[in-house]
């Protein structure tokens, strides 16, 4: 599977309180975890917009959505 680096602006991601810049339309759970500092074994949970969390499988390949700001970023916890 290719991904595709996009040229424009980052995307911002919140990995546990702390923002990231990244490149690529897509993340998977590994990616996040390796950003965050901890272990994929830990697990990783997905905070949406409403505050709702998501446990996220690990074989996931998640899609990052453009036009995100603050208070609407991608955001992950370990889980």
């Amino acid at each position: 599977m290719t991904t595709n680096v996009k040229n424009g602006p980052k995307y911002t991601l919140v990995i546990e309180g702390k923002d990231y810049d990244w490149n690529k339309d897509t993340i998977t759970p590994a990616d996040i975890a390796r950003l965050g500092g901890w272990d994929l074994a830990q697990g990783v949970i997905e905070i949406d917009k409403d505050n709702n969390e998501l446990t996220v499988d690990v074989k996931e390949v998640i899609d990052i959505k453009p036009g995100q700001s603050f208070g609407k970023k991608h955001r992950w916890k370990r889980g």
